[in-house]
């Protein structure tokens, strides 16, 4: 009979772990948290010092009576959940749930599911770190907090089923700012003029950017650079100063799971999602051929770049070993530390540096083995020698103004032999350079003078939003995916061709939000809320505190709001749009993707069909009028009634105006109006409607 009992989070862990220990140990799952606080009610008694309510999770009772059934019988019980704050307040909750003796429980973790790591974890057992467990308690109580008291507001403003969140709200904002920017962004003229030389004796020309004087000059308009090419007649041109040089490349850090989402998404496409399942399934284990089922990757929640000295050491040897003594790093990587840098953690890396991409490649799916590769090949990278280049810059003058050519050439891949990201260097640019030097003569053969227009802001895409959220100190590796996968699931926000929009319904809940919670979406007070729970997990802050600073606060803001939401009367708005199956006029309803006709005669006509609300302003192509209308995922734009006849559509809001210099219709762009053709460049100030 076992009498060792391990119960660990996931059910995919318990044949791996169970294959480590051997028949003295029984390997049970809790299949994640057993205990929560009830759906039905806020469950935390804000008169009695905030003491949560906890509840066995619905569906886990029979679970729970197995677990104790095996935990009573067992000499020692190890709780093995994940080592981060959720997997400590997951064993809390086991240790009280199961009412076993307390002396024989113990708490155990592992970076990675590997025979040596979970041997040593059992050699290690410690107690339950309570800090850990608040500092969950705590981010649990705040994010209920706001989701019980705010949501009810956002079913009466608008419709049932919407909902707040902390760290979701303030993302929201995020890309509803975002897209403010882009929707206001004015577009700016300005020109870039290269020139190609003949060379003596070279059959290819050099091309040369321009550069100005003794000072960069910026070209704004046409007139501008005809006068600079005027200049520039009849002017004899050289080589005035060739500079060569070395610069190098630094090996870019292992993955955090921040920036393992973000190049999983920039390199294969995969969403924050399917990063973290994906990982999750590497790092539960997998059945490799011949070794069995192993856990092939370090834990995948870290914002880490720490590496173990072990791990280094054997990462340093393998790359002696098959690339050269050249190639390994001499010295260690240090973490640079940052107040947001919780440090729990290792960087993610493979758990064994021989185990290749290639070598495994049979026994993963297409999509493991593409995750796989590309941690293993960040990870090996990270412990390799800096990429060195041979650089020269060249000047040229013509006149009183000056041209440029930068060259550079590879002469040591270092770690860009196994690892390289978008931009980097990969071949040898403007190797003419190299035949240079101060006083070649020159021939001009031709300019090359181009107009162009300065860019409004990138949408934000899954990759780039969790870059914005780590730099802003916003939520943590564990929160990205899942606030992300909120936004999109309700329909808050739609993802068309990887960038990420702000539909119709998710514009309404973030201006309610900004209106009636300020504090709640903004994005210091939510980063500073993050500080203040890595305060809580280090024991310098009681998690109560926290809790019950922000409570009161909150409440005061649902009460005003409430009364403030009781004077708005929502009622159906009345269209002139009238039913055909039974003659009513349609009124206005919110369903999930926005706005919608509906016939108020339901339930017993029950005729639904799109609302196009128009705008006031006829179609310059065929004089119909222009609607506002969404994309099937709920992105706003404009286009004409006469659909698909006319083709007429716009992202940005028409005017009436029409543009003065070239007779155009003109677009609203925050308080301006811009000429719809770039090329026009026409722009006034709004008027002021009264």
């Amino acid at each position: 009979m076992a009498k060792y009992l391990v119960i660990v989070e996931s059910p995919a862990k318990v044949k791996t772990i169970k294959k480590f220990l051997g028949s003295n140990y029984e390997v049970a799952a809790s299949n994640g948290h057993v205990r929560d606080l009830p759906k039905s009610q806020l469950g935390i008694d804000v008169e009695h010092d905030f003491e949560p309510k906890y509840i066995t999770i619905r569906g886990k009772g029979e679970l729970l009576a197995s677990l104790r059934k095996s935990a009573k019988k067992a000499d020692k019980i190890y709780l093995a959940t994940d080592p981060d704050r959720e997997g400590e307040a997951i064993s809390w909750h086991l240790k009280t749930a199961l009412k076993a003796d307390e002396s024989k429980m113990h708490r155990i973790t592992f970076n990675e599911i590997t025979k040596t790591a979970v041997k040593a974890s059992i050699k290690q057992a410690r107690e339950i770190d309570m800090n850990l467990v608040d500092a969950q308690q705590a981010r649990r109580m705040l994010d209920r907090m706001v989701g019980y008291e705010i949501s009810p507001l956002l079913w009466a403003k608008v419709k049932r089923g919407l909902s707040a969140g902390r760290v979701q709200s303030v993302t929201l904002r995020l890309i509803g700012d975002r897209e403010d920017e882009i929707n206001s962004f004015i577009p700016e003229e300005y020109w870039s003029l290269e020139a190609d030389f003949q060379v003596e004796g070279e059959r290819k020309p050099l091309r040369a950017k321009f550069y100005g004087k003794d000072k960069k000059i910026e070209i704004h308009s046409e007139q501008e650079m005809k006068q600079i090419l005027h200049e520039l007649e009849d002017v004899s041109y050289h080589v005035t100063e060739v500079k060569k040089g070395e610069r190098i490349k630094k090996a870019p850090n292992p993955f955090t799971t921040s920036t393992l989402q973000q190049e999983a998404a920039k390199n294969l496409n995969f969403s924050t999602q399917k990063t973290m399942r994906l990982a999750q399934q590497l790092y539960e284990g997998v059945d490799i051929k011949g070794n069995g089922t192993v856990g092939v990757i370090s834990y995948l929640r870290t914002d880490s770049i720490r590496i173990s000295e072990e791990a280094d050491m054997t990462a340093r040897e393998y790359i002696g070993r098959e690339y050269g003594e050249d190639y390994t790093v001499k010295a260690a990587k240090k973490q640079e530390n940052s107040k947001k840098i919780q440090d729990a953690h290792e960087a993610i890396r493979p758990t064994d540096v021989t185990r290749t991409p290639i070598s495994l490649k049979d026994s993963l799916t297409r999509d493991q083995y593409r995750l796989y590769q590309l941690i293993w090949k960040r990870f090996v990278a990270s412990r390799m020698s800096p990429a060195k280049y041979e650089t020269t810059s060249v000047k040229i003058s013509g006149g009183e103004y000056m041209f440029t050519v930068s060259a550079s050439k590879m002469i040591f891949d270092g770690f860009m032999s196994v690892y390289t990201q978008d931009g980097d260097e990969k071949k040898n640019t403007n190797l003419l350079a190299k035949t240079l030097d101060e006083n070649t003569k020159l021939t001009l053969k031709e300019f090359d003078p181009q107009q162009h227009f300065t860019q409004p802001p990138a949408h934000y895409t899954e990759a780039s939003l969790v870059k914005t959220l780590e730099e802003l100190g916003i939520g943590r590796p564990s929160t990205y995916a899942p606030t992300i996968t909120t936004l999109l699931a309700r329909r808050y926000v739609a993802k068309e061709n990887k960038n990420l929009y702000i539909t119709e319904i998710g514009e309404v809940v973030n201006n309610i939000m900004k209106q009636a919670f300020p504090s709640i979406v903004d994005v210091n007070f939510t980063a500073t809320m993050e500080d203040l729970l890595d305060k809580v997990e280090d024991g310098s802050v009681k998690w109560k505190t926290v809790v019950s600073n922000f409570y009161p606060d909150l409440h005061e803001a649902v009460e005003a709001a409430q009364k403030e939401l009781e004077q708005v009367k929502i009622e159906d708005e009345v269209t002139d749009v009238i039913c055909e199956e039974c003659g009513r006029n349609m009124v206005i309803k919110y369903g999930p993707h926005g706005r919608f006709l509906a016939c108020p005669g339901f339930p017993e006509c029950r005729n639904t069909k799109p609302y196009y609300e128009k705008i006031g302003v006829k179609c310059p192509m065929c004089g119909g009028e222009v609607v506002l209308k969404k994309t099937k995922k709920g992105r706003k734009y404009y286009g004409c009634e006469n659909n698909p006849e006319c083709e007429f559509m716009t992202w940005q809001k028409p005017s009436k105006e029409k543009c003065p210099q070239c007779g155009g219709y003109m677009l609203e762009k925050g308080n301006k109006l811009v000429c719809a053709d770039e090329h026009c460049g026409y722009v006034t100030q709004k008027q002021k409607e009264d």
